[in-house]
């Protein structure tokens, strides 16, 4: 018998980045939920949060971008 060809591929992991704001007098709860649907629905991941005197805040998301490289 032949030998099959084989094939591989390969995948780069980069990450693509969003931000938020919220102005000041946003609940905990309310900012939560925006997150949490964020998460759930697009699959973005907490990065960083600023939480600045005034209390308005600046959030970045994360999600990872799998690109896929043919090798044949």
């Amino acid at each position: 018998m032949g030998a099959q060809p084989s094939t591989s591929v390969q995948t780069a992991k980069t990450w693509e980045y969003r931000e938020l704001s919220m102005p000041a007098g946003t609940s905990r709860e309310t900012a939560r939920q925006v997150l949490t649907g964020a998460a759930e629905i697009d699959r973005w991941e907490l990065d960083r949060v600023r939480i600045y005197p005034d209390g308005r805040r600046r959030i970045w998301l994360r999600r990872r971008v799998y690109r896929v490289v043919r090798t044949a």
